[in-house]
């Protein structure tokens, strides 16, 4: 506990650290604190999703169900969330969003203390409902930011605060985990989490609701088929897409293939998905200096071949190493090809399309992430740890061919 205790501490602390040495609006702010405390949900099913799910049910297949239909969740809640955001404002949406997470913390307690997979599915789901309204947390940054030319810098700023969310999530999973009996544990980690999301909405009720200044890039609301057909939104959505997809297909095999299949402890296996999710976000602190240095088509070429590298290592062996390299250099890939693909959907809509064009780019994003997903948990008990890597070559490719889009033409 003294673990958690001390990551809340370096969230504040570097709350207001950073915001002070970039001179950020207070909302920032607000939001690197709140995020982790919600976001570690996710974390927490990518870690014991698939160990529990494979307790509750017979069908071993099923064991990464959980977590794909928590990224189904983020799908399928990703243009209602827009819409309410549009609607409602930011702020409510925000709320909204933290007590889908809420639901979806008791049902995950009444599901492990009775041992029902079914409803631990459900909660699952809601996790990743209420995991769309804090993916838009990202697009309340960018709108509360002062300048286009910051979007970058926020963007990093707030990925960052995934870092003490891939600490806070795993840890929070291991340490209350006996909290309460239950047949195979875990309802202490969803209480504890249940007061994590509880302490995010007291400290979201300081935010303000960002004022938009609709005469940004005005004029006439195009149709998204217009939208869509423009070299920028398709290699800002492509990217990012790909990225999530690729990551969320190895990281969701990892711990399964580690504990269950080579037999690598549950602390040995904690550590190689802490390590990855902080790996997704530590880059962040030098992102801003390397998009400076090298432009988005640098971060996108970097990102891109360091993919490549992932499954090189991935191939080369199954120890705690290999697993460890291979899912570090995952989450830097991931943290550039995200970056980008972010930075660039602003390009490429006027700010009365925002959320219609904010939605579609969550929807596919999130759908291909979830497919993925659920496709790693069945090419790994079919064909093992090496045809999942075998099997990630092509979108690596396709990642090779945007890139020489990207580079080609002037956008």
């Amino acid at each position: 506990m003294s673990i958690i205790l001390f990551v809340i501490t370096l969230i504040v602390i570097s709350a207001i650290l950073l915001t002070k040495r970039f001179n950020l609006p207070r909302n920032i702010s607000l939001l690197f604190i709140a995020q982790p405390l919600v976001t570690c949900s996710a974390p927490i099913i990518v870690f014991i999703g698939g160990l529990l799910a494979s307790e509750l049910t017979t069908d071993a297949s099923l064991a990464t169900l959980p977590i794909s239909l928590m990224i189904l969740g983020v799908a399928a809640g990703s243009i209602p969330a827009a819409m309410i955001a549009k609607v409602k404002g930011r702020k409510f949406a925000v709320f909204t969003g933290f007590s889908c997470l809420l639901i979806a913390v008791l049902l995950a307690i009444l599901a492990t203390k009775l041992a029902l997979f079914e409803i631990f599915s459900l909660a699952s789901f809601l996790f990743g409902i209420g995991g769309s309204f804090t993916q838009q947390l990202r697009f309340a940054a960018i709108e509360s930011s002062n300048n286009e030319e910051d979007i970058p810098k926020v963007l990093s700023i707030l990925m960052l605060s995934g870092v003490f969310a891939a600490f806070l999530g795993p840890e929070i999973a291991v340490t209350a985990k006996d909290w309460f009996s239950s047949p195979h544990g875990y309802v202490g980690s969803f209480f504890l989490l249940g007061l994590f999301i509880c302490l995010a909405t007291l400290i979201m009720f300081f935010f303000e609701e960002p004022e938009i200044k609709e005469t940004l890039k005005s004029g006439e609301t195009r149709t998204l088929s217009v939208i869509a057909k423009q070299p920028i939104f398709l290699v800002a959505i492509s990217t990012a897409t790909i990225g999530y997809a690729l990551m969320s297909y190895l990281m969701t095999a990892t711990p399964l293939s580690m504990h269950h299949m080579q037999g690598h402890s549950l602390n040995e296996t904690k550590w190689v998905i802490q390590s990855h999710i902080a790996a997704m976000y530590l880059p962040s602190l030098f992102a801003p200096w390397l998009v400076k240095k090298i432009t988005l088509k640098g971060l996108l070429m970097t990102g891109t071949t360091i993919y490549l590298l992932v499954t090189l290592i991935a191939f080369s062996g199954q120890k705690v190493i290999h697993y460890w390299w291979a899912l570090i250099l995952l989450g830097i890939g991931w943290n550039f090809l995200f970056l980008t693909g972010t930075s660039l959907l602003p390009q490429s809509y006027n700010a009365c399309e925002r959320h219609k064009v904010q939605a579609t780019n969550d929807f596919v994003l999130f759908g291909f992430q979830a497919f993925a997903s659920l496709m790693a948990g069945w090419v790994l008990f079919v064909g093992g740890w090496n045809y999942v890597v075998l099997t990630s070559l092509p979108l690596i490719a396709v990642l090779f061919i945007i890139n020489i889009i990207y580079f080609r033409h002037k956008i």
